[in-house]
């Protein structure tokens, strides 16, 4: 059936009707996978935050590591400067340049001591961060495992239907190729607004399938002459009647079948 404005109604409701079995189908399988695309999606987003705050621990723990060198080798000057100021002790002409050099040793031990004191704080702080980073990385690896398992089950249930689902996608962009750009919008809005993926529903005792409102007898009459494409005021579904909704089940169950 070539894509044209020129086509009955009739036949675009068997379009629509035709893509809503193809693409219940394609529900259906993928339904079979329940929550897992999701919990496999939920767990590498974890496990890519978690990584995120291990890199931070990890740039911490090397700042916290240079500033422990850092502080050594102030240590390590102050001790240079030490032995000068001593040697230089021993040469003094008085007391005033006594007194100037051993304030000068007195200063640089003080720095010796605040430079040791910040070298166990920066020491504490890495002890710290390692124990969390060790517990971050265990919580990973135990994410990783179990992502593997899901990834694993998913692609178990995949790979079952997997040539099935290929086949009814195209199936599907050929079934909608069929339908005109304005009709098929409309027909994918309705169903992403659908919880249960239908967008095209026949009646069933009066009532469009999964609906409890009725339809009028008059309005029932209009739907079974397929003059226009009907609109369900509750679902806000396409309806069609019950003959032509048995004649395309049975004539697609040779395109569905896999």
């Amino acid at each position: 059936m070539a894509k044209t404005n020129d086509i009955s109604v009739e036949e675009k409701l068997r379009a629509l009707y035709d893509l809503q079995i193809i693409d219940s189908r394609l529900d259906e399988i993928r339904n079979t996978r329940g929550e897992l695309p999701i919990e496999v999606e939920d767990l590498e987003i974890e496990i890519e935050g978690l990584e995120k705050r291990a890199e931070k621990f990890h740039a911490d723990i090397k700042e916290q590591d240079d500033q422990i060198k850092t502080k050594h080798e102030v240590i390590n000057h102050a001790n240079t400067l030490i032995e000068k100021y001593k040697s230089q002790q021993d040469s003094v002409r008085n007391n005033k340049e006594f007194e100037a050099l051993s304030k000068e040793i007195e200063y640089q031990e003080l720095e010796i001591q605040l430079s040791e004191k910040r070298i166990k704080e920066f020491g504490a702080k890495i002890s710290h961060k390692n124990e969390t980073l060790d517990e971050l990385n265990e919580k990973i690896n135990d994410l990783k495992n179990h992502l593997k398992f899901k990834k694993e089950e998913l692609e178990g249930l995949i790979s079952e239907t997997q040539k099935e689902e290929e086949y009814l996608i195209e199936q599907s962009k050929e079934y909608a190729s069929k339908i005109d750009e304005r009709l098929l919008a409309s027909y994918n809005r309705i169903r992403t607004n659908s919880p249960n993926g239908l967008a095209v529903v026949g009646l069933e005792r009066g009532a469009p399938k999964g609906s409890f409102f009725t339809i009028p007898p008059q309005k029932q009459m209009e739907i079974a002459q397929r003059k226009k494409i009907i609109i369900d005021e509750h679902s806000g579904k396409i309806l069609v009647d019950d003959e032509l909704v048995m004649e395309e089940n049975e004539r697609m169950n040779s395109v569905i079948k896999f």
